[in-house]
């Protein structure tokens, strides 16, 4: 039992340092302003607690918080230096959605090109959300095509579409979870539930529905299951 926890803790420490490792390539001050932040919230503490007249406790809580306080500036600041060294490469933009909080449920490639340009799906409380990487110009055909699509089997779902990149118009990757987060709440729970399960139920025949040419018609109406 103990060499399995032993083998655990090991297994974590050699994750931490990897991660240490990976994130000083792209940000060597990353030690140095972890180091600042967790030294820094023990002083305030300690400084507190001689004014309080009361160091000793004020000193472990400001040990406690500040070991806290070096653990999430280093967890921000390797997500960052990951998301920059995934910049660029095929698939990174699913790999955030993939990472976003409870309440979406993400299809990664709905649709792609040969030239590897992609659209992936998140569904939900702000609707559905068209996620295009690659090529602009192609990935907006891709776009407009998959929203389309979406206007015939999503009764009036809000249909967002984002093109990741560092252009005017587009989303960088390093911003994307934030801001699909801030997108507004168009739908309850229970309507994200509706709408991911009829669009899994499709699966498949949603890549062979014929597509109507023109603009998105307005008041779309998702077609309506057989009565029970």
């Amino acid at each position: 039992m103990a060499s399995k926890e032993s083998s655990e803790k090991s297994g974590r420490l050699q994750q931490i340092r990897l991660a240490y490792q990976m994130t000083r390539k792209s940000d060597s001050k990353v030690g140095l302003v972890v180091a600042a932040w967790g030294l820094g919230v023990l002083g305030v503490f300690l400084a507190i607690g001689f004014l309080i007249d009361h160091p000793i406790i004020l000193g472990i809580l400001g040990f406690l918080f500040g070991i806290v306080a070096a653990a999430f500036v280093f967890g921000r600041r390797a997500e960052k230096a990951v998301l920059g060294q995934m910049e660029g490469t095929p698939g990174a933009a699913a790999a955030v959605l993939q990472s976003l909080r409870r309440g979406w449920a993400v299809t990664p490639t709905v649709a792609v090109t040969r030239n590897q340009d992609v659209v992936h799906r998140a569904v939900g409380q702000a609707g559905i959300v068209l996620v295009g990487e690659g090529q602009p110009s192609r990935v907006a055909n891709l776009l407009a095509a998959e929203k389309r699509k979406m206007s015939r089997v999503a009764e009036g779902v809000v249909v967002t579409d984002i093109i990741v990149g560092d252009d005017e118009g587009q989303v960088p990757l390093r911003k994307l979870q934030g801001h699909m987060m801030k997108l507004p709440r168009t739908m309850s729970k229970a309507q994200v539930g509706t709408v991911n399960d009829r669009l899994r139920a499709l699966g498949g025949l949603l890549d062979n529905m014929p597509v109507p040419k023109g603009p998105m018609p307005k008041n779309a109406r998702m077609p309506r299951g057989p009565r029970r």
